[in-house]
């Protein structure tokens, strides 16, 4: 599971993208400076973890982790190819949801693509292209089944209605995701791998000044989201970029508190994308290792185990499971387990975020 950064070219998603992953990702004040794609495996901020360390005192702690793209810029007449579009297109095809980064900030120095700061016309410029590559998703999928409909074939009749409305709502603009589907359609939606059913977060970049309040900038982008099911969040990426070159940890809390932040913007929005990709976490907890395990939400015990290794899944006996609130609660296992809070599950057990487990098999 994957998210891609996404915007126009020279909006800042390199320099996004080497906070997230402090990696050095080619970024300069021109257009297309990123090419192929960057990808990073960045670990999720989690509170939790850094607790259970603390009372554990294990020999290793190993955090969830999460993998973000930086993929090049979209600019117009993507979807026809133009500015490398049809690769780009492509690349955000392969991911899993996408985190779009559009300027909201003033600055001379920095050259803007259309050459004026506009937040709604930049989003509604990625927007487009998007829909008018789904829209060629959707047409060369009508003309399959409406010949295979002619052979009178019952499901095709059918998938053509759910195409149809699947058209007519990308033609009037509109993101599928926006769209209700009931579960049979759901799964024809789900096969087509469509960009605008992707789940979304928008990330509105601002300057340091706006980062608490926003401004008229993120004002207009904020109302212009207000019918689609996606989040927004303010990130000033160039302050992140000066905060992650501060050498110690003391230093980076202290100019965070400067500026009136609790935590880094880049945390924030790694946690947000974590989510948007439907993922959870659960613990395993040991003298040698404690460690974040990432899975999807709505996975059973069975499937779960089958993260740390495949013998795990095969071998599935039971599941011991504590919740993370019980074991801060008691401190130990042993006093999880004393007070009666430790539950013996079996291999259909759904796992709730933050459980703490201990896999029993046989292979």
């Amino acid at each position: 599971m994957k998210a891609g950064i996404v915007g126009l070219p020279n909006v800042g998603k390199s320099t996004l993208f080497n906070c997230l992953s402090n990696s050095k990702a080619q970024s300069a004040n021109f257009p297309f400076c990123t090419i192929e794609p960057n990808i990073g495996i960045i670990n999720v901020p989690d509170e939790r973890l850094e607790n259970l360390e603390k009372l554990v005192l294990p020999e290793k702690t190993i955090p969830a982790s999460v993998e973000i793209v930086d993929i090049a810029g979209l600019v117009k007449g993507a979807s026809k190819g133009e500015g490398l579009g049809n690769q780009f297109l492509a690349n955000i095809r392969e991911t899993d949801a996408i985190i779009h980064l559009i300027r909201c900030f003033d600055d001379n120095n920095i050259v803007h693509v259309d050459g004026s700061i506009d937040p709604v016309r930049d989003k509604e410029t990625i927007d487009l292209e998007l829909q008018l590559k789904d829209l060629e998703t959707i047409e060369k999928k009508l003309d399959k089944v409406k010949r295979l409909a002619k052979t009178g074939n019952k499901e095709a009749c059918k998938e053509i209605i759910i195409l149809n409305k699947i058209s007519n709502h990308l033609q009037l603009f509109n993101p599928v995701r926006s769209l209700d589907f009931s579960d049979d359609e759901m799964k024809i939606c789900n096969s087509l791998q469509l960009i605008t059913q992707k789940p979304v977060l928008y990330v509105a970049n601002v300057d340091e000044s706006s980062v608490l309040n926003g401004n008229r900038h993120v004002s207009n982008l904020k109302k212009s989201i207000d019918n689609e099911n996606a989040e927004m969040i303010v990130l000033a990426v160039a302050t992140e970029a000066d905060i992650n070159e501060l050498d110690s940890f003391e230093d980076r809390k202290e100019y965070l508190l400067d500026i009136g932040l609790r935590e880094p913007g880049s945390s924030v929005l790694i946690k947000k994308a974590y989510n948007l990709l439907n993922l959870q976490t659960y613990f395993t907890v040991g003298k040698k290792e404690v460690r974040a395990w990432t899975i999807e939400k709505g996975m059973t015990a069975q499937q779960s185990a089958g993260v740390i290794h495949s013998d795990f899944e095969k071998g599935f006996i039971r599941a011991e499971v504590m919740s993370y609130s019980d074991f801060i609660l008691y401190e130990s296992e042993l006093k999880v387990k004393e007070a009666g809070k430790l539950n013996i599950e079996g291999k259909d057990y759904i796992l709730n975020d933050g459980d703490i487990l201990h896999f029993r098999f046989n292979v």
